[in-house]
């Protein structure tokens, strides 16, 4: 963003804002509600610091396709009663369904699917809150299509950092505005009672795919190898993932854990294969040096004097982490530099771009977005960081055996996996059923006139993930799995197990 559509202060921002001479009357269309999702906390945040400023905002909150024969009021105070247990929202212009009427200056879609109903409604003025590109979290296809479409539809974008305003500009001519990635400073700070450790800390979440939490442990497997005295510290899902090397999980943190664990630590690392993650900043916020990877996500956020990119192989991220930790002034330096990044990046500070940014809007000045949106360049100038076997480097022995160990590590999970999955099919009913009935005279006999007498004899030293991907590719298996879907099984499934749990 311009200077001049910057607030002018460095570090104190003024809160709450000194109230609104024009206050407008705001909808946002919400995705149904998710405990602890950081997506629906942002919206809300922002949706309370318009209300400081004298705003009045409306949410308009997905509705269930198919309720659970609740009224409409049930369902409505569902829906509040989560927004204050979740989030500690309690405001009463909450609504169900994405019909706004014409009354209001201002609607937001805060989802792809929510941009449509936003586009078509009768409200003047039309923003899409966007924090993240969203089309990346589908296969290529109808749904990644269709997320990229939401972009084309003549929504004024405000976007959670610059790069989104960079590329909604850049490959939809979607000219929009920003506000800044901030955190919190009452709780991401530097403790002096907690020494930093010989560390790395990673945010762990398999069930977010943009994370990379695979490609990420194995790289900590890397720098574990190479560096056996470094405490590894994951954190960040309800579910511990797959580990072979000694780690500490913390499994979900509380912020205030969260901060206590960047404290801890002498690296870390956050991988953002989309839009960058909130951690990175809130790491620098405490004072932590941090590895990402380099790709054109991270370039147009994240500052090259306290993050390190390295390019996303698993070797590329551990030879960061690697050089990072054997080297102490840099770190110390990053640190530094981190701290005065984030400095003036209190959330209040994000909160007041953001209103900004929406008062431009509903003033009808948005044509100055067209100079913010191209006035945008990348912050992070660096070149990546390779690490490993490259073109003009040779394999190193060490390096050799690193790479067999996680390997060897990952073969033996996938063996493990596959005998389960084998033994879970082969001992089950209906599969017993029809292997005895394979060996009844008539079937047996046809099947030696076409297969040979060996037709039926299992290779007990054959891999099992080869007999499972024979045995899922039978006709048998394609049989039984088409026979389960049919109407009357599901019916009589439904009906088993209901007998099974009656009292």
């Amino acid at each position: 963003m311009p200077e001049s559509l910057l607030p002018s202060h460095d570090h104190d921002v003024p809160w709450p804002p000194a109230p609104t001479n024009r206050p407008a009357k705001i909808a946002w269309l919400m995705p149904s509600l998710i405990e602890g999702s950081g997506g629906h906390r942002t919206i809300l945040q922002n949706a309370r610091a318009l209300i400081d400023r004298g705003h009045e905002c409306h949410l308009f909150i997905e509705q269930a396709s198919a309720p659970d024969h609740a009224t409409t009021q049930e369902e409505l105070a569902r829906a509040r009663e989560q927004l204050l247990m979740y989030f500690g929202y309690d405001d009463p212009n909450i609504h169900l369904g994405f019909e706004v009427p014409g009354t209001f200056n201002l609607v937001f879609a805060t989802a792809w699917y929510t941009a449509p109903y936003a586009a078509w409604s009768p409200v003047a003025c039309k923003a899409y809150f966007v924090q993240d590109f969203e089309a990346m979290f589908m296969p290529m296809g109808d749904g990644y299509l269709m997320a990229e479409n939401s972009y084309r539809l003549g929504l004024t974008p405000i976007t959670i950092g610059r790069w989104l305003t960079h590329k909604l500009s850049a490959e939809f001519s979607a000219f929009g505005s920003y506000f800044d990635f901030c955190a919190d400073h009452d709780v991401y700070r530097p403790l002096g009672s907690i020494p930093r450790e010989r560390a790395v800390c990673m945010i762990c979440q398999p069930e977010k795919p943009r994370r990379c939490s695979r490609i990420g442990i194995e790289a900590l497997g890397i720098v574990k190898h190479h560096r056996p005295d470094v405490k590894i510290l994951l954190y960040g899902s309800k579910e511990r993932p797959d580990v072979w090397y000694d780690h500490e999980w913390h499994g979900l943190l509380d912020v205030r854990g969260c901060n206590e664990v960047y404290n801890r630590s002498s690296v870390g690392l956050c991988i953002s294969s989309s839009n960058p993650s909130r951690i990175p900043f809130e790491m620098m916020s405490s004072g932590l040096p941090v590895v990402d990877i380099h790709r054109e996500n991270n370039l147009y956020d994240q500052p090259d004097a306290a993050v390190l990119l390295a390019g996303p192989r698993p070797e590329d991220i551990a030879a960061a982490i690697i050089e990072l930790l054997d080297d102490e002034p840099r770190r110390g330096a990053m640190s530094a530099n981190g701290l005065s990044f984030m400095a003036r990046r209190s959330l209040e500070y994000g909160y007041t771009q953001f209103i900004e940014a929406v008062e431009t809007l509903l003033e009808g000045r948005e044509s100055e977005f067209v100079a913010v949106s191209r006035g945008l360049r990348p912050s992070y100038h660096r070149a990546a960081i390779i690490g490993g076997p490259g073109p003009a480097q040779p394999r190193s022995i060490v390096e050799d055996g690193a790479r067999a160990a996680w390997l060897a590590a990952l073969e033996a999970r996938q063996v493990l996996a596959a005998s389960i999955e084998l033994d879970s099919i082969l001992n089950s009913r209906t599969w017993r059923l029809f292997d005895g009935l394979k060996r009844m005279p008539p079937f047996s006999i046809l099947a030696r006139m076409r297969w040979g007498p060996d037709w039926q004899r299992a290779d007990p030293h054959e891999d099992p993930r080869s007999r499972l991907h024979r045995v899922r590719t039978s006709r048998t298996y394609r049989f039984i799995a088409a026979s389960k879907a049919t109407p009357l099984y599901r019916w009589y499934s439904a009906r088993r197990h209901a007998d099974r749990t009656s009292p």
